[in-house]
Protein backbone atom coordinates (compact mmCIF):
# COMPACT_ATOMS: atom_id res chain seq x y z
CA UNK A 1 0.00 0.00 0.00
CA UNK A 2 1.32 3.50 -0.97
CA UNK A 3 1.69 6.09 1.53
CA UNK A 4 -0.62 9.05 0.99
CA UNK A 5 0.76 12.20 0.16
CA UNK A 6 1.80 14.98 2.58
CA UNK A 7 -1.40 17.53 3.00
CA UNK A 8 -5.30 16.47 4.11
CA UNK A 9 -6.83 13.68 4.40
CA UNK A 10 -10.52 12.76 5.27
CA UNK A 11 -12.64 9.38 5.72
CA UNK A 12 -15.83 8.92 5.41
CA UNK A 13 -18.20 6.62 4.44
CA UNK A 14 -21.84 7.26 2.93
CA UNK A 15 -24.40 5.42 5.37
CA UNK A 16 -22.51 8.27 8.09
CA UNK A 17 -25.50 11.56 8.36
CA UNK A 18 -22.68 13.25 9.62
CA UNK A 19 -20.20 12.35 6.59
CA UNK A 20 -23.02 13.28 4.06
CA UNK A 21 -23.14 16.32 6.33
CA UNK A 22 -20.07 18.09 5.54
CA UNK A 23 -19.88 17.20 1.62
CA UNK A 24 -19.82 20.93 0.68
CA UNK A 25 -17.02 21.14 3.21
CA UNK A 26 -15.03 18.51 1.32
CA UNK A 27 -15.69 20.41 -1.81
CA UNK A 28 -14.88 23.68 -0.85
CA UNK A 29 -11.49 22.21 0.20
CA UNK A 30 -10.82 20.22 -3.11
CA UNK A 31 -10.64 23.78 -4.37
CA UNK A 32 -8.32 25.23 -1.74
CA UNK A 33 -4.46 25.49 -2.01
CA UNK A 34 -4.15 22.48 0.21
CA UNK A 35 -4.18 18.66 -1.42
CA UNK A 36 -7.23 16.74 -0.05
CA UNK A 37 -7.17 13.35 -0.09
CA UNK A 38 -10.44 11.56 0.46
CA UNK A 39 -10.74 8.01 1.63
CA UNK A 40 -13.94 5.99 1.29
CA UNK A 41 -15.26 2.76 3.30
CA UNK A 42 -17.74 2.07 1.62
CA UNK A 43 -18.70 3.74 -1.71
CA UNK A 44 -16.07 4.82 -4.25
CA UNK A 45 -18.81 7.44 -5.67
CA UNK A 46 -19.76 8.93 -2.30
CA UNK A 47 -19.08 11.79 -1.59
CA UNK A 48 -20.48 12.77 -5.23
CA UNK A 49 -18.64 16.11 -6.83
CA UNK A 50 -15.55 15.27 -5.02
CA UNK A 51 -12.76 13.93 -7.12
CA UNK A 52 -9.71 11.94 -6.72
CA UNK A 53 -11.82 9.37 -3.94
CA UNK A 54 -9.92 6.78 -3.08
CA UNK A 55 -11.57 3.32 -3.01
CA UNK A 56 -10.97 2.11 0.93
CA UNK A 57 -13.53 -0.41 0.85
CA UNK A 58 -10.90 -2.86 1.71
CA UNK A 59 -10.30 -0.66 4.73
CA UNK A 60 -6.44 -1.38 4.63
CA UNK A 61 -5.26 2.15 4.74
CA UNK A 62 -8.42 2.60 7.51
CA UNK A 63 -6.66 0.27 9.91
CA UNK A 64 -3.61 1.60 9.25
CA UNK A 65 -5.04 4.92 9.94
CA UNK A 66 -6.52 3.45 13.13
CA UNK A 67 -10.00 5.15 12.42
CA UNK A 68 -12.25 4.77 15.04
CA UNK A 69 -14.87 6.91 13.84
CA UNK A 70 -16.01 8.93 10.77
CA UNK A 71 -15.54 11.61 9.80
CA UNK A 72 -12.03 11.77 10.54
CA UNK A 73 -9.74 14.38 9.21
CA UNK A 74 -5.72 14.14 9.55
CA UNK A 75 -2.96 16.55 8.29
CA UNK A 76 0.07 14.66 7.14
CA UNK A 77 3.82 15.75 6.71
CA UNK A 78 6.66 14.05 5.44
CA UNK A 79 4.30 11.03 5.67
CA UNK A 80 3.47 11.30 9.36
CA UNK A 81 0.37 12.41 10.57
CA UNK A 82 0.71 15.56 12.85
CA UNK A 83 -2.91 16.62 13.60
CA UNK A 84 -6.15 14.92 13.24
CA UNK A 85 -9.90 16.26 14.22
CA UNK A 86 -12.51 13.72 14.80
CA UNK A 87 -16.48 13.62 13.67
CA UNK A 88 -17.20 17.67 12.68
CA UNK A 89 -16.50 20.82 14.84
CA UNK A 90 -15.88 23.62 12.79
CA UNK A 91 -13.53 25.15 15.15
CA UNK A 92 -11.72 22.21 15.10
CA UNK A 93 -11.89 21.65 11.20
CA UNK A 94 -10.67 25.75 10.79
CA UNK A 95 -7.74 24.75 13.21
CA UNK A 96 -6.31 21.99 11.65
CA UNK A 97 -7.17 23.16 8.24
CA UNK A 98 -6.04 27.26 8.69
CA UNK A 99 -9.73 27.96 6.83
CA UNK A 100 -11.95 29.95 8.76
CA UNK A 101 -15.89 29.64 8.02
CA UNK A 102 -16.18 25.79 6.48
CA UNK A 103 -19.50 24.83 6.34
CA UNK A 104 -20.70 27.87 7.09
CA UNK A 105 -24.36 26.34 6.60
CA UNK A 106 -24.13 24.04 8.73
CA UNK A 107 -24.38 23.30 12.41
CA UNK A 108 -21.57 24.43 14.21
CA UNK A 109 -20.61 20.23 15.26
CA UNK A 110 -21.93 16.64 14.92
CA UNK A 111 -20.80 13.85 16.11
CA UNK A 112 -19.67 11.24 13.58
CA UNK A 113 -20.19 7.52 13.42
CA UNK A 114 -18.10 4.77 14.15
CA UNK A 115 -15.61 3.31 11.59
CA UNK A 116 -16.20 0.18 9.57
CA UNK A 117 -12.40 -0.99 11.17
CA UNK A 118 -14.98 -1.08 14.19
CA UNK A 119 -17.60 -3.20 13.76
CA UNK A 120 -18.19 -5.81 15.63
CA UNK A 121 -15.53 -8.95 14.82
CA UNK A 122 -13.87 -6.38 12.33
CA UNK A 123 -10.61 -5.34 14.30
CA UNK A 124 -9.65 -8.99 14.44
CA UNK A 125 -10.41 -9.64 10.94
CA UNK A 126 -8.38 -6.88 9.87
CA UNK A 127 -5.07 -7.63 12.13
CA UNK A 128 -5.34 -11.02 10.44
CA UNK A 129 -6.04 -9.68 6.83
CA UNK A 130 -2.91 -7.34 6.82
CA UNK A 131 -0.35 -9.34 9.05
CA UNK A 132 -0.86 -7.57 12.53
CA UNK A 133 -1.14 -11.27 13.65
CA UNK A 134 1.43 -14.17 13.01
CA UNK A 135 1.07 -18.34 13.65
CA UNK A 136 3.09 -20.57 14.44
CA UNK A 137 1.32 -23.21 13.66
CA UNK A 138 1.17 -24.96 9.92
CA UNK A 139 -2.02 -23.96 8.20
CA UNK A 140 -4.00 -26.03 6.44
CA UNK A 141 -6.04 -25.23 3.38
CA UNK A 142 -9.58 -26.27 2.69
CA UNK A 143 -10.42 -26.74 -0.43
CA UNK A 144 -13.59 -24.50 -1.92
CA UNK A 145 -15.76 -27.29 -2.55
CA UNK A 146 -15.49 -28.67 0.83
CA UNK A 147 -17.25 -28.06 4.24
CA UNK A 148 -15.25 -26.87 6.87
CA UNK A 149 -16.57 -29.01 9.36
CA UNK A 150 -16.48 -32.15 7.53
CA UNK A 151 -13.12 -31.46 6.42
CA UNK A 152 -12.35 -31.36 10.31
CA UNK A 153 -13.62 -34.97 10.12
CA UNK A 154 -12.34 -36.35 7.37
CA UNK A 155 -8.65 -35.17 8.60
CA UNK A 156 -8.89 -37.17 11.92
CA UNK A 157 -9.10 -33.49 14.19
CA UNK A 158 -12.71 -34.57 16.28
CA UNK A 159 -13.29 -36.83 19.13
CA UNK A 160 -16.53 -38.07 16.68
CA UNK A 161 -18.46 -35.07 17.13
CA UNK A 162 -18.21 -32.11 15.22
CA UNK A 163 -16.32 -29.14 15.39
CA UNK A 164 -15.84 -25.50 15.58
CA UNK A 165 -13.16 -25.24 12.38
CA UNK A 166 -10.33 -23.01 13.73
CA UNK A 167 -10.35 -20.46 11.31
CA UNK A 168 -7.10 -17.64 12.30
CA UNK A 169 -9.54 -15.12 13.24
CA UNK A 170 -11.05 -17.56 15.25
CA UNK A 171 -7.56 -18.83 17.24
CA UNK A 172 -6.10 -15.01 17.01
CA UNK A 173 -9.65 -14.21 19.02
CA UNK A 174 -9.35 -16.98 21.58
CA UNK A 175 -5.58 -16.29 22.34
CA UNK A 176 -7.45 -12.91 23.76
CA UNK A 177 -8.70 -14.65 26.44
CA UNK A 178 -4.62 -15.09 28.25
CA UNK A 179 -1.53 -12.50 28.66
CA UNK A 180 0.23 -15.85 28.32
CA UNK A 181 2.87 -15.73 24.67
CA UNK A 182 0.94 -17.84 22.35
CA UNK A 183 4.22 -19.09 21.86
CA UNK A 184 5.20 -20.08 25.27
CA UNK A 185 5.71 -23.76 25.70
CA UNK A 186 3.95 -25.65 27.80
CA UNK A 187 5.59 -29.21 27.71
CA UNK A 188 6.04 -31.86 25.54
CA UNK A 189 2.52 -33.65 25.00
CA UNK A 190 2.57 -37.51 24.79
CA UNK A 191 2.77 -39.58 22.53
CA UNK A 192 4.09 -37.74 20.03
CA UNK A 193 6.11 -35.60 22.39
CA UNK A 194 5.20 -32.66 20.13
CA UNK A 195 5.88 -29.11 21.80
CA UNK A 196 2.40 -28.11 23.43
CA UNK A 197 2.26 -24.20 23.16
CA UNK A 198 -0.11 -21.92 24.13
CA UNK A 199 -0.85 -21.20 20.61
CA UNK A 200 -1.75 -24.67 19.69
CA UNK A 201 -3.86 -25.07 23.12
CA UNK A 202 -5.99 -21.97 21.70
CA UNK A 203 -6.13 -23.94 17.73
CA UNK A 204 -8.14 -26.89 19.99
CA UNK A 205 -9.65 -25.02 21.92
CA UNK A 206 -11.49 -23.10 19.05
CA UNK A 207 -12.16 -26.96 18.20
CA UNK A 208 -14.03 -27.70 21.29
CA UNK A 209 -16.26 -24.59 21.62
CA UNK A 210 -14.38 -22.97 24.22
CA UNK A 211 -15.19 -19.14 25.00
CA UNK A 212 -11.57 -17.47 24.88
CA UNK A 213 -12.39 -16.34 28.75
CA UNK A 214 -12.10 -20.24 29.45
CA UNK A 215 -8.34 -20.51 27.91
CA UNK A 216 -6.14 -19.42 31.80
CA UNK A 217 -8.02 -22.83 33.23
CA UNK A 218 -7.89 -24.75 30.17
CA UNK A 219 -4.64 -24.13 30.13
CA UNK A 220 -3.99 -25.48 33.96
CA UNK A 221 -5.72 -28.14 32.95
CA UNK A 222 -2.84 -28.75 30.39
CA UNK A 223 -0.11 -28.16 32.15
CA UNK A 224 -1.29 -30.33 35.26
CA UNK A 225 -1.76 -33.24 32.10
CA UNK A 226 1.88 -32.45 31.58
CA UNK A 227 3.30 -32.64 34.85
CA UNK A 228 5.33 -36.31 34.99
CA UNK A 229 3.10 -36.93 37.95
CA UNK A 230 -0.11 -37.44 35.98
CA UNK A 231 2.00 -40.03 33.78
CA UNK A 232 -0.20 -38.63 30.92
CA UNK A 233 1.29 -41.16 28.46
CA UNK A 234 0.60 -43.95 30.72
CA UNK A 235 -3.39 -42.80 31.03
CA UNK A 236 -3.70 -42.78 26.80
CA UNK A 237 -1.94 -46.04 26.16
CA UNK A 238 -3.55 -48.62 29.11
CA UNK A 239 -6.32 -50.80 28.29
CA UNK A 240 -8.09 -49.45 31.47
CA UNK A 241 -11.29 -46.87 31.84
CA UNK A 242 -9.62 -44.13 32.83
CA UNK A 243 -9.45 -40.52 30.67
CA UNK A 244 -8.78 -37.02 32.27
CA UNK A 245 -10.80 -35.85 34.92
CA UNK A 246 -10.74 -31.92 35.72
CA UNK A 247 -12.32 -30.12 38.92
CA UNK A 248 -12.00 -26.60 39.32
CA UNK A 249 -11.68 -24.29 42.49
CA UNK A 250 -11.73 -20.99 43.27
CA UNK A 251 -13.38 -17.88 41.71
CA UNK A 252 -13.13 -18.84 38.15
CA UNK A 253 -16.05 -21.77 38.82
CA UNK A 254 -18.25 -18.52 39.24
CA UNK A 255 -16.49 -16.16 36.39
CA UNK A 256 -17.20 -18.78 34.20
CA UNK A 257 -20.69 -19.72 35.26
CA UNK A 258 -19.30 -23.17 35.91
CA UNK A 259 -21.88 -25.74 37.24
CA UNK A 260 -21.30 -27.34 40.68
CA UNK A 261 -24.94 -28.09 40.91
CA UNK A 262 -28.00 -29.57 39.49
CA UNK A 263 -26.27 -32.36 37.10
CA UNK A 264 -22.47 -30.95 37.91
CA UNK A 265 -20.89 -34.22 35.84
CA UNK A 266 -23.36 -34.02 32.98
CA UNK A 267 -24.40 -31.99 30.17
CA UNK A 268 -25.24 -28.81 29.43
CA UNK A 269 -22.48 -26.37 30.62
CA UNK A 270 -20.65 -24.78 28.15
CA UNK A 271 -17.79 -24.32 30.46
CA UNK A 272 -17.84 -27.34 31.99
CA UNK A 273 -18.55 -29.50 28.86
CA UNK A 274 -16.18 -27.56 26.67
CA UNK A 275 -12.96 -27.04 28.77
CA UNK A 276 -12.88 -31.15 29.35
CA UNK A 277 -13.52 -31.78 25.61
CA UNK A 278 -10.50 -29.12 24.58
CA UNK A 279 -8.15 -31.17 27.27
CA UNK A 280 -9.10 -34.18 25.09
CA UNK A 281 -8.71 -32.68 21.31
CA UNK A 282 -5.44 -31.39 22.35
CA UNK A 283 -4.26 -34.49 23.49
CA UNK A 284 -5.33 -36.23 20.26
CA UNK A 285 -4.63 -33.61 18.12
CA UNK A 286 -1.25 -32.07 19.43
CA UNK A 287 0.46 -35.30 21.42
CA UNK A 288 -1.25 -37.88 18.77
CA UNK A 289 -3.69 -40.37 21.45
CA UNK A 290 -6.03 -41.20 19.34
CA UNK A 291 -8.07 -44.20 19.97
CA UNK A 292 -6.80 -47.12 18.20
CA UNK A 293 -3.75 -45.91 17.99
CA UNK A 294 -1.89 -44.99 21.42
CA UNK A 295 -4.98 -45.27 23.14
CA UNK A 296 -5.68 -49.18 23.97
CA UNK A 297 -9.09 -48.80 26.14
CA UNK A 298 -10.46 -51.58 26.46
CA UNK A 299 -14.21 -49.96 26.53
CA UNK A 300 -13.19 -46.38 27.88
CA UNK A 301 -15.85 -44.70 29.33
CA UNK A 302 -18.20 -41.72 27.93
CA UNK A 303 -16.20 -39.28 29.84
CA UNK A 304 -13.29 -39.52 27.54
CA UNK A 305 -15.00 -37.41 25.25
CA UNK A 306 -14.53 -34.16 27.87
CA UNK A 307 -15.36 -34.49 31.59
CA UNK A 308 -14.86 -31.36 33.64
CA UNK A 309 -16.76 -29.74 36.65
CA UNK A 310 -16.26 -27.26 39.57
CA UNK A 311 -16.23 -28.14 43.08
CA UNK A 312 -19.78 -26.70 45.38
CA UNK A 313 -17.21 -24.71 47.51
CA UNK A 314 -19.91 -22.45 48.86
CA UNK A 315 -22.18 -25.18 50.25
CA UNK A 316 -20.20 -27.39 52.28
CA UNK A 317 -18.34 -27.36 55.51
CA UNK A 318 -14.86 -28.60 54.49
CA UNK A 319 -12.25 -26.72 52.82
CA UNK A 320 -12.00 -27.03 48.97
CA UNK A 321 -10.26 -29.88 47.32
CA UNK A 322 -7.72 -27.16 45.93
CA UNK A 323 -6.59 -25.85 49.87
CA UNK A 324 -6.48 -29.49 51.17
CA UNK A 325 -4.25 -29.66 48.19
CA UNK A 326 -1.99 -26.75 48.81
CA UNK A 327 -3.23 -23.85 46.94
CA UNK A 328 -4.13 -20.52 48.84
CA UNK A 329 -7.53 -19.81 49.86
CA UNK A 330 -9.17 -17.74 46.99
CA UNK A 331 -7.09 -18.89 44.23
CA UNK A 332 -8.33 -20.57 41.46
CA UNK A 333 -6.79 -23.80 40.60
CA UNK A 334 -7.59 -26.89 38.41
CA UNK A 335 -6.83 -30.66 39.88
CA UNK A 336 -6.39 -33.28 37.27
CA UNK A 337 -7.23 -36.99 38.06
CA UNK A 338 -7.27 -39.91 36.03
CA UNK A 339 -10.54 -41.95 36.37
CA UNK A 340 -13.79 -42.99 34.79
CA UNK A 341 -17.02 -42.90 35.01
CA UNK A 342 -19.24 -42.06 38.14
CA UNK A 343 -20.43 -45.25 40.22
CA UNK A 344 -23.42 -44.08 42.56
CA UNK A 345 -23.50 -44.69 46.19
CA UNK A 346 -27.43 -44.17 47.00
CA UNK A 347 -27.90 -44.03 50.45
CA UNK A 348 -31.41 -42.94 51.38
CA UNK A 349 -31.68 -44.36 55.07
CA UNK A 350 -28.69 -43.10 56.76
CA UNK A 351 -29.19 -40.30 59.27
CA UNK A 352 -25.37 -40.97 61.35
CA UNK A 353 -21.67 -40.00 59.83
CA UNK A 354 -21.07 -43.62 60.93
CA UNK A 355 -24.02 -45.20 59.05
CA UNK A 356 -23.35 -43.15 56.25
CA UNK A 357 -19.52 -43.57 56.25
CA UNK A 358 -20.06 -47.32 56.38
CA UNK A 359 -22.29 -47.14 53.17
CA UNK A 360 -19.88 -44.97 51.51
CA UNK A 361 -16.83 -47.45 52.11
CA UNK A 362 -18.98 -50.28 51.40
CA UNK A 363 -19.34 -48.84 47.77
CA UNK A 364 -15.58 -48.04 47.49
CA UNK A 365 -14.87 -51.44 48.44
CA UNK A 366 -16.20 -52.64 44.64
CA UNK A 367 -13.59 -50.35 43.19
CA UNK A 368 -12.13 -52.16 40.02
CA UNK A 369 -13.24 -55.02 41.83
CA UNK A 370 -14.48 -56.22 45.50
CA UNK A 371 -11.41 -58.36 45.80
CA UNK A 372 -8.93 -56.03 44.11
CA UNK A 373 -6.49 -55.07 47.25
CA UNK A 374 -4.75 -52.38 47.09
CA UNK A 375 -7.48 -50.99 44.62
CA UNK A 376 -7.03 -47.85 42.23
CA UNK A 377 -7.08 -44.30 43.51
CA UNK A 378 -10.88 -42.59 44.10
CA UNK A 379 -13.01 -39.29 44.33
CA UNK A 380 -15.50 -39.35 46.25
CA UNK A 381 -17.96 -36.79 44.99
CA UNK A 382 -20.32 -36.16 47.79
CA UNK A 383 -23.83 -34.47 47.53
CA UNK A 384 -24.86 -31.81 49.34
CA UNK A 385 -27.26 -33.90 51.23
CA UNK A 386 -24.68 -36.26 52.20
CA UNK A 387 -22.36 -33.77 53.08
CA UNK A 388 -24.84 -32.19 55.60
CA UNK A 389 -24.96 -35.03 57.37
CA UNK A 390 -21.38 -34.73 58.50
CA UNK A 391 -21.91 -31.29 59.14
CA UNK A 392 -24.36 -30.80 60.95
CA UNK A 393 -22.39 -33.81 63.12
CA UNK A 394 -19.60 -31.63 63.49
CA UNK A 395 -17.17 -34.18 61.30
CA UNK A 396 -14.02 -32.57 59.33
CA UNK A 397 -13.38 -33.82 55.83
CA UNK A 398 -10.12 -35.21 58.02
CA UNK A 399 -12.04 -37.36 60.36
CA UNK A 400 -14.35 -38.80 57.43
CA UNK A 401 -11.76 -40.11 55.34
CA UNK A 402 -10.03 -41.52 58.33
CA UNK A 403 -13.49 -43.78 59.06
CA UNK A 404 -13.70 -44.84 55.48
CA UNK A 405 -9.95 -46.31 55.18
CA UNK A 406 -10.66 -47.55 58.77
CA UNK A 407 -14.25 -49.00 57.00
CA UNK A 408 -12.05 -50.45 53.90
CA UNK A 409 -9.52 -52.78 55.39
CA UNK A 410 -10.36 -56.21 56.14
CA UNK A 411 -8.33 -59.19 56.53
CA UNK A 412 -6.60 -60.67 53.58
CA UNK A 413 -8.22 -64.22 54.06
CA UNK A 414 -12.18 -62.38 53.20
CA UNK A 415 -10.81 -61.38 49.88
CA UNK A 416 -7.79 -64.19 48.85
CA UNK A 417 -7.64 -65.82 45.53
CA UNK A 418 -10.24 -68.49 45.20
CA UNK A 419 -12.36 -66.91 48.22
CA UNK A 420 -15.84 -67.47 47.06
CA UNK A 421 -15.17 -69.02 44.14
CA UNK A 422 -13.44 -66.56 42.43
CA UNK A 423 -9.62 -66.53 40.79
CA UNK A 424 -9.38 -62.60 41.83
CA UNK A 425 -7.62 -61.58 44.96
CA UNK A 426 -4.66 -60.90 47.34
CA UNK A 427 -2.00 -63.96 47.29
CA UNK A 428 -1.97 -66.51 50.21
CA UNK A 429 1.28 -64.89 51.38
CA UNK A 430 -0.75 -62.43 52.86
CA UNK A 431 -2.56 -64.72 55.34
CA UNK A 432 -3.11 -63.41 58.67
CA UNK A 433 -2.66 -59.74 57.77
CA UNK A 434 -4.79 -56.83 57.44
CA UNK A 435 -4.70 -55.59 53.43
CA UNK A 436 -5.69 -51.73 52.31
CA UNK A 437 -8.23 -50.76 49.85
CA UNK A 438 -6.77 -47.58 49.26
CA UNK A 439 -3.06 -46.43 49.71
CA UNK A 440 -2.84 -43.24 52.39
CA UNK A 441 -3.21 -40.91 49.77
CA UNK A 442 -5.30 -42.43 47.32
CA UNK A 443 -9.23 -41.28 48.84
CA UNK A 444 -10.29 -37.86 48.01
CA UNK A 445 -13.54 -36.04 48.53
CA UNK A 446 -15.44 -32.95 46.28
CA UNK A 447 -18.28 -31.56 46.51
CA UNK A 448 -21.05 -31.23 43.95
CA UNK A 449 -24.24 -32.21 43.03
CA UNK A 450 -27.57 -30.41 43.51
CA UNK A 451 -29.21 -29.86 46.50
CA UNK A 452 -31.90 -32.53 46.46
CA UNK A 453 -30.84 -36.37 46.34
CA UNK A 454 -29.44 -38.89 49.13
CA UNK A 455 -27.02 -39.72 46.47
CA UNK A 456 -23.05 -39.65 45.81
CA UNK A 457 -20.50 -40.57 43.61
CA UNK A 458 -17.18 -42.31 43.25
CA UNK A 459 -15.08 -42.03 40.31
CA UNK A 460 -12.60 -44.53 40.78
CA UNK A 461 -9.19 -44.43 39.54
CA UNK A 462 -6.19 -46.06 37.23
CA UNK A 463 -3.90 -47.69 39.96
CA UNK A 464 -2.63 -47.09 43.27
CA UNK A 465 -0.30 -44.27 42.72
CA UNK A 466 3.13 -44.69 42.08
CA UNK A 467 6.02 -43.50 40.17
CA UNK A 468 4.64 -46.03 37.31
CA UNK A 469 1.08 -44.51 37.64
CA UNK A 470 -1.01 -41.29 37.64
CA UNK A 471 -1.71 -39.40 40.50
CA UNK A 472 -4.16 -36.35 40.84
CA UNK A 473 -2.01 -32.99 39.95
CA UNK A 474 -3.04 -29.91 40.73
CA UNK A 475 -2.07 -26.50 39.23
CA UNK A 476 -2.92 -22.84 39.85
CA UNK A 477 -4.94 -20.78 37.27
CA UNK A 478 -2.75 -17.91 35.86
CA UNK A 479 -3.84 -14.95 33.15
Amino acid sequence: MTSLPDGLAVVVKRDCPTCELITPVLRALVGGSERLTVLTQDDPTFPEGVPGVLDDTSLERSWRLDIETVPTLIRLAGGRETARAVGWHRGEWAALTGIDGLGAGLPAERPGCGSKTVDPGMADELAIRFGAVSFKSRPVEIGGYEDDSEACFERGWSDGLPVVPPTPVRVYRMLQGTKRDPGEVLGAMPPDYAACTVEKVAVNAVMAGCKPEYMPVLLAAVEAALDDAFCLHGVIATTMFIGPIAIVNGPARRALGMNSGVNALGQGNRANNTIGRALQLAIRNIGGGRPGGVDRATLGNPGKVGMCFAEDEEGMSWEPLSVERGVAPGKSAVTLFAGYGVQGVVDQNSRTPESLSASFAACLRAVAHPKSFPGPDAFIVMSPEHQRLFRQAGWTKKRFKDEVHRLTQVPAETVMRGVDGCAVGVPEKLAGKIVRKFRPDGLNVVHAGGTAGLFSGILAGWAPGAEINSVPVTKEVRD
